[in-house]
């Protein structure tokens, strides 16, 4: 992958157009998807995606005017700094709220990246379209948002709505994924020492070594996956820190009850913590990730109690 930094002027070009173009699609598989259920909301995404053309088009007259017509190939995944995202567009039924905060999160990335392409052109005729394709987008982002307050009356003010998506992104996320990563890929190791060597010390030992050998490892992983210039992750040390402290926190959790000398009490306290841990990052998706709880404890409940048998298994073999 290349850094945003690395690119040209041209490069930026060709990225921000091959955006609006993706941008386009997805507003045109939302309204395809929302079309029968609710034909006013699937007429604004419709009008969204005309804009989004429109974005385009004065980009690619840009171009043109300044480069010439060959358009480099390059996409926002061959680019450092953009979220992967779900294709939540290929889901049917489309839920609203999906569509909603999928269509807000799409645009504040995009308004980032205009307003930090914009900072970085030497050309002032790119930079003035960059800035007014920011404050567009920025339209957009209310647009969508306004979509959701319609059918939620309770929903609460657009800064209340920014902060609360800029907390998810900079804090939740990384941290759930460090919680859930620490709480399940050290099950194995913990119980197989365990009931391998009915020994609480050598098994609490090896619960931290795993502990702290992931939390390091997931630190690194995170920090190094986005410098949060284009997406407004934050700091890349902070979501390192973050998913690093929580990815120990959820290994040493099941870990420190074999600080009890008696075995079959700490195991089974430890069996307890589990359990608890798994609700906790349930509770957690269902909060912050808009995902069913139901779904989210099976979803979690099944990986951690595969990882926990074989865990099992290999320290009895």
């Amino acid at each position: 992958m290349k850094r945003f930094a690395d690119l040209t002027e041209q490069e930026v070009l060709a990225l921000a157009i091959s955006n609006e173009d993706e941008d386009h699609r997805i507003y045109r598989s939302f309204a395809d998807a929302l079309r029968s259920s609710y034909p006013e909301t699937a007429q604004m995404y419709d009008r969204m995606a005309e804009e989004e053309i429109s974005h385009r088009d004065m980009l690619l007259d840009l171009h043109r005017k300044t480069f010439g017509e060959f358009l480099p190939l390059i996409r926002r995944q061959e680019v450092k700094g953009f979220v992967t995202r779900r294709p939540v567009w290929l889901t049917r039924p489309l839920g609203l709220d999906a569509a909603r905060k999928f269509a807000e999160e799409m645009e504040y990335e995009t308004a980032r990246f205009y307003r930090r392409a914009a900072h970085t052109a030497h050309d002032e005729a790119t930079r003035d379209l960059l800035r007014q394709l920011a404050a567009a987008e920025d339209k957009h982002e209310n647009l969508a948002h306004e979509l959701g307050t319609r059918l939620e009356p309770q929903a609460r003010a657009a800064e209340d709505q920014t902060a609360r998506r800029m907390f998810t992104l900079q804090y939740v996320q990384p941290g759930l994924a460090g919680l859930m990563d620490g709480s399940v890929s050290t099950l194995a190791p913990l119980f197989a020492a365990a009931f391998a060597t009915h020994n609480t010390w050598q098994t609490f030992l090896v619960g931290l070594a795993a502990s702290v050998g992931a939390g390091i490892s997931m630190a690194f992983a995170e920090a190094l996956s986005d410098d949060g210039s284009l997406t407004g992750r934050g700091a890349p040390v902070v979501r390192g820190s973050v998913t690093g402290t929580m990815t120990a926190i959820g290994g040493l959790g099941h870990a420190l009850p074999y600080l009890i000398p008696n075995f079959f009490v700490a195991t089974a306290l430890a069996f307890i913590v589990v359990a608890v841990e798994l609700t906790v990052i349930s509770w957690i998706r269902t909060r912050y990730m808009d995902t069913p709880f139901l779904q989210a404890a099976f979803q979690v409940v099944v990986g951690g109690m595969l990882v926990f048998a074989f865990g099992i298994l290999i320290g009895n073999a």
